[in-house]
């Protein structure tokens, strides 16, 4: 029985920065890879994140726009076990400047020293169509 809400479920995937993007590649092979979502959750059902463009994850979005993130957190200091989330839905590429500026934090300057003037950088918004999500005996699915 679902119990959670879009914003129950937002407010644990704030908590938990990096997640796993799944991607479909050309020989129809899932391919997986830790993505930061910054932090960047007051959930409408979008998720973003940073990329270089030159990349197979960009190409792969751009031949099929399908896409799952995965998220989650450790169980707790008191023994409950930590919750999984399962997003489904459509990325899309993103090359606004005034969108890299208001989904930017700080500490992307690891992994793109230049900022939001990164040469090469895009944005992938995922925007979800269904939220599955296990949380000790709870669990459910939320259309989004």
């Amino acid at each position: 029985m679902t119990t959670m809400t879009l914003q129950d479920l937002s407010k644990k995937m704030r908590k938990i920065d990096f997640c796993m993007l799944s991607t479909i590649g050309a020989s129809g092979a899932i391919s997986s890879r830790p993505m930061s979502n910054n932090g960047d959750v007051d959930y409408d059902g979008d998720t973003w994140l940073f990329s270089y463009r030159d990349t197979r994850k960009v190409a792969e979005i751009e031949a099929d726009p399908r896409v799952s993130l995965t998220f989650s957190a450790p169980p707790s200091l008191l023994g409950k076990p930590g919750i999984f989330i399962a997003l489904q839905g459509a990325a899309k590429l993103i090359d606004d400047k005034g969108q890299f500026e208001a989904h930017w934090i700080s500490d992307l300057d690891r992994w793109f020293p230049q900022g939001i003037d990164t040469p090469d950088l895009v944005l992938i918004q995922v925007h979800a169509d269904m939220a599955h999500y296990w949380d000790g005996e709870d669990n459910g699915s939320i259309p989004v």
